[in-house]
């Protein structure tokens, strides 16, 4: 089945950047939309972005112009870019895989599309 693996979580200070990386396998990478959600202490996880095989993409509205989602088949891997990090971004980043192949991105996007998901790395933003 297929397995994600997660990294690249860390400390930063509010206005700083990281970058987080999420390696499959066991699967036809290419044609599963992926997606990045997060979860802070006390919150229900919650979806950051998302990409299908088609590269559409997807946002929540409170990243949008700071974070970019990215893909790269041939490595089997999925980016997320983090610029001018904000406190309340803090929380365990988990990537995800669409439970169906070829299944797209869409306004509709939620966290039932995805049933494949890896163990999730800290992300921690300080003052």
């Amino acid at each position: 089945q297929v397995q994600l693996v997660e990294s690249g979580g860390g400390l930063v200070q509010a206005g700083g950047s990281l970058g987080v990386s999420c390696t499959a396998s066991g699967g036809s990478f290419s044609r599963y939309g992926m997606g990045w959600f997060r979860q802070a202490p006390g919150k229900e996880r919650e979806i950051v972005a998302a990409i299908d095989w088609q590269r559409r993409t997807y946002y929540r509205d409170v990243v949008k112009g700071r974070f970019t989602i990215s893909r790269d088949n041939a490595k089997n891997t999925v980016y997320l870019q983090m610029d001018n990090l904000k406190l309340e971004d803090s929380g365990v980043y988990y990537c995800a895989a669409h439970r169906t192949p070829w299944e797209l991105v869409t306004p509709r996007t939620q966290i039932t599309s995805f049933q494949y998901w890896g163990q999730g790395t800290q992300v921690t933003v300080s003052s």
